[in-house]
């Protein structure tokens, strides 16, 4: 997908973070943007920013977690604009400095219904749409570097899960579209600036409400990529076709150290199957 100009697109989690630098980039490259997400108020405010910049845009509120509710977003959309060119499942939460003991049944069901099951709906409301106008799109799920390395000091075990998760349902959905003209891609920032550690503050009742866990946005997060930057490298992604998008060179290092240890996990197969003796823990008597 080269010419964006009238193209409509619709982001979840759009209100704030790099789902509304996606909305500014994309709005800038003349798309029409519809703008998702579950918190009423700065959602209402990511709109009358966008058409500050004389986008095309509207917003509706869903909670990406229930089907239903991405469904019937869907509907206003494509009634709306007319059609749906580009999906960005983005909608994301965050449970943090906790052990995997320690995260609880609700906040497992909130982290992945929200990161897992939004971008689940997402694929099955939009995807038919998008296909509906036979003129072609592209479908973008967000993930993480997270997606890809668990990293010991982030202390986020229940969102990695759910990232690796987006990564493999991406890959999935990427071989199912293989020859046809729609594209997939997987983001996978890392430190981006927005508000994901403050998720928690917004917790539905459903999932145990509102805990005080979002009150501290780690420094290195505030000191990561504007959102702006983040929804440009999915804008030039899109463009190029890329199927993982990375935004900071330094994880590189991060996968090889990963897939080392990987190999080394091979090579201690190798070796059982030569025959190749091993120390065999014995009963004491």
């Amino acid at each position: 997908m080269k010419d964006f100009n009238g193209r409509a697109a619709v982001i979840t989690g759009a209100a704030s973070g790099i789902g509304l630098g996606m909305a500014r980039a994309f709005a800038g490259a003349g798309m029409k943007v519809a703008l998702l997400d579950v918190r009423a108020g700065p959602l209402e405010a990511a709109l009358a920013d966008l058409r500050a910049l004389g986008a095309d845009a509207m917003a509706v509120v869903t909670d990406v977690s229930d089907a239903a509710a991405v469904e019937t977003a869907a509907a206003r959309v494509e009634a709306n604009f007319g059609r749906i060119d580009i999906a960005c499942n983005n909608a994301g939460v965050l449970v943090h400095g906790k052990a995997v003991e320690e995260i609880t049944p609700a906040e497992w069901d909130w982290v992945l219904g929200v990161n897992l099951h939004g971008v689940i709906h997402g694929i099955r409301a939009f995807l038919p749409r998008i296909r509906r106008h036979g003129d072609g799109g592209h479908i973008v799920n967000t993930a993480s570097i997270g997606g890809f390395q668990v990293g010991a000091a982030m202390q986020t075990p229940a969102y990695a899960v759910s990232k690796f998760a987006v990564v493999a349902l991406s890959e999935g959905l990427r071989n199912d579209l293989r020859g046809t003209n729609i594209g997939v891609s997987v983001f996978a920032p890392a430190a981006v600036e927005t508000g994901i550690y403050g998720s928690p503050l917004h917790k539905p009742e459903r999932f145990g409400g509102p805990d005080s866990s979002g009150e501290h946005t780690p420094d290195f997060i505030r000191a990561g990529m504007t959102p702006d930057q983040a929804g440009r490298r999915v804008l030039a992604a899109i463009a190029a076709n890329d199927f993982y998008v990375f935004t900071h060179m330094q994880t590189r290092d991060w996968l090889l150290a990963r897939h080392s240890e990987i190999i080394a996990g091979y090579d201690a197969a190798q070796r059982w199957e030569a025959g190749e003796p091993h120390p065999v823990p014995r009963m004491k008597t």
